[in-house]
């Protein structure tokens, strides 16, 4: 299996370029399903260890159903198959040019969460327009045992998320604390039936703190569905954070605001009003290429499919 590594802010994107799976050419949401259901140990082989590394997702080349497109992808971590990814989309854009499969300029992807636009600005920085993105429950509280009461809001930006303020401050050496508080909220929303329109559940939680940066509005922690926590500021989380904000009257249609990870890594983001009354946000970040290489599944080897 070929692959390219790079990494979007810390945040690790291995780039499937052949070897992968033949999914058909139906609705990338439907291959997504596909994949989820019936390939757990081609993802965990791919990202779990020895072959892979904590927090890194997988972004898988698949032919687009929309001819517009100059690919298709479906991205996974390590326990789920993702709607969209932010920090992939910059990771994968930056694979392509690399590969002299993207020129600079503006171009369709299409993502199991809808076809976004990606612009590449020079080799390593690159802004994706993403798909709708929109607060769905506003000022939900929550029980959260050894906690109290956690209240913030559910929204969506290709991934859905449960948005707070953090009781912890936001540094790396609270990570720990902070990824057990954030699996704990996400167990409540869980058991509390918090949920999209079709049952959709919470998969990701973000945690927002103050930044010692004056030119960053937040600093987040963002918890992801293998429970590691996002190296970047999160693609799809700055944009449900973005809608959240918007939809509380607190940043106005095309004012740039700049959000950090839990290790310092930003993002540029701005927003343009949504045609069904969310939001659709615009993300600017830089990736890296960190190797280009040849997996190998040795029916022999013992944790072929990962140390599970």
């Amino acid at each position: 299996m070929h692959v390219i590594d790079s990494h979007t802010g810390g945040m690790p994107t291995r780039v499937i370029l052949d070897g992968g799976l033949d999914l058909g050419t139906g609705p990338l949401s439907q291959r997504a399903l596909m994949l989820a259901s019936d390939h757990a140990a081609f993802r965990t082989g791919i990202l779990k260890e020895p072959r892979g590394q904590a927090g890194m997702v997988a972004a898988l080349l698949v032919p687009p159903q929309d001819p517009t497109c100059i690919a298709g992808v479906i991205y996974f971590d390590a326990d789920a198959v993702l709607g969209m990814c932010g920090h992939g989309t910059i990771g994968l854009a930056v694979t392509l040019a690399r590969l002299g499969r993207m020129a600079q300029g503006v171009h369709r992807v299409e993502t199991p969460a809808g076809v976004v636009t990606v612009q590449l600005h020079d080799p390593q920085t690159v802004s994706v327009t993403n798909i709708e993105s929109r607060r769905i429950h506003g000022s939900v509280t929550l029980q959260v045992p050894g906690h109290g009461d956690v209240t913030g809001d559910m929204a969506y930006g290709g991934n859905w998320f449960f948005i707070t303020d953090s009781p912890i401050p936001v540094t790396t050496a609270n990570i720990p604390a902070l990824t057990q508080l954030a699996i704990a909220i996400r167990t409540a929303c869980h058991l509390s039936n918090l949920a999209g329109s079709e049952g959709q559940q919470v998969d990701h939680v973000i945690l927002t703190g103050h930044s010692p940066n004056p030119a960053t509005l937040r600093r987040n922690f963002v918890l992801c569905p293998d429970d590691e926590y996002d190296r970047s500021p999160c693609g799809t989380g700055s944009s449900a954070l973005i809608a959240c904000l918007a939809a509380s009257g607190a940043l106005a249609p095309g004012e740039d605001i700049t959000l950090e990870s839990v290790i310092g890594s930003a993002y540029r983001l701005s927003y343009q009003p949504g045609p069904t009354g969310g939001v659709i946000p615009r993300i600017t970040g830089q990736a890296h290429v960190m190797a280009e290489s040849t997996l190998v599944f040795d029916p022999a080897d013992p944790f072929r499919d990962g140390i599970l």
